[in-house]
Formats: structure tokens, C-alpha cells, sequence
């Protein structure tokens, strides 16, 4: 729930993004809780108490069913939104959102199940989950991302996802990184 409402404050509050996720129904439960709106109540009857999803919505949930470990089949279902329509604007697998998870997983011991470093604190573990961003979008130079250059000294400039961004116009250092103050962002609003 809170990463929805983060990714509302922070991009659109009035529609979701497109999302595809496992076969876990927090996401799609999130999306209503954050986005959803209660019908109009018609004067007759019990007010509306449960939020409703509005159209133009996209969820899809991709599910993997395992036996011993290894994947028996894939089940795919269209939570929100038109039935060959999703599929066809989001793909039907989860790799990107997968890797992503296991390379976050693997720069930050506190997102690894099972383990000694199992954050148990949500203060540390926002904590730490940024710093972990911050490395990687600052530090971290991307294959996919580097552009060639040709200068006689080198084919490749690295690049990484903040200087993909223009965020930044080199890789930073950790050094850098820990010098840097970074002042938070107010909002009064609230």
C-alpha cells in the first residue's frame, strides 16, 4: 500500500500505471485502496463503502504454478482492464520486474529472505532501500545504456540509469555519493 501511494504522489494521482505483477492480489488490492473511487450513492439503500476500479485501468497477474521446483505452467489473468487488450500493451512475462527484484535483492542483504540481515525495522529498510537506489542509479554504469563514442581512445562511454536520465553527466563515486548532502523535500501540503 505504501509504495502505491509513493508511485501516486510521485507520478500520477489520478490513474495507476499499467501493472503486472505475480499471482499475489496485494498489487491489484493496493491499486483500489490508492486510486479506487466509491460510487455515487443513489439516495436509496446503504451508502457505497467499497471503492470501485475505474476505467482505463490495466492489471495483470502472471501467474507461475511449480512442482519440485521447476515451472509446470502459466496461468495469466487480467485483473483490471480489456481482456486482449492488456496482454497485448504489457507482454505476458514478469522477467523485467524479476530482475529487477533480484538485483535489488542482491546490492541489499536486508531484501533477502531467510537471512541474518532480514530487516525487521521499516525505518532501516527504507533506509537502506535507498541507499541501494541511490548506488545504482548513480554508481552502477548499464550495458544496455553506455552510448559509443569513438575518440580514438575508447568505442564505449559508460552510462548509467541517472546519466540515461540527465540527472547526472558522469558516474559517480561512493565516495561522491556519501559526500553528497542531500536535502529532503518539504511538503506542507499534508
Amino acid at each position: 500500500m505504501a509504495m502505491m501511494s509513493q508511485i501516486r504522489d510521485h507520478s500520477n494521482p489520478i490513474d495507476p500505471p499499467a501493472i503486472s505483477s505475480d499471482g499475489n492480489d496485494s498489487y491489484p488490492e493496493a491499486m483500489l485502496e490508492t486510486w479506487g473511487k466509491l460510487p455515487e450513492y443513489s439516495g436509496l439503500g446503504r451508502p457505497p463503502t467499497r471503492k470501485q476500479p475505474q476505467p482505463g485501468w490495466k492489471c495483470l497477474q502472471v501467474i507461475k504454478h511449480r512442482s519440485g521446483g521447476r515451472i509446470t505452467g502459466i496461468t495469466y489473468r487480467v485483473v483490471y482492464g480489456d481482456l486482449k487488450g492488456v496482454p497485448a500493451l504489457m507482454g505476458l512475462n514478469t522477467a523485467y520486474v524479476e530482475r529487477t527484484n533480484l538485483t535489488s535483492r542482491q546490492m541489499n542483504g536486508r531484501m533477502v529472505r531467510k537471512t541474518l540481515s532480514f530487516s525487521k525495522d521499516e525505518k532501516m529498510l527504507k533506509a537502506s532501500c535507498a541507499w541501494e537506489d541511490w548506488v545504482y542509479n548513480l554508481t552502477r554504469p548499464v550495458k544496455t545504456l553506455r552510448v559509443e563514442v569513438n575518440d580514438g581512445q575508447r568505442r564505449w562511454q559508460p552510462r548509467s540509469a541517472a546519466m540515461a536520465a540527465g540527472l547526472t553527466d558522469h558516474l559517480w563515486t561512493i565516495k561522491e555519493l556519501m559526500m553528497k548532502v542531500v536535502i529532503p523535500k518539504r511538503d506542507n501540503t499534508k
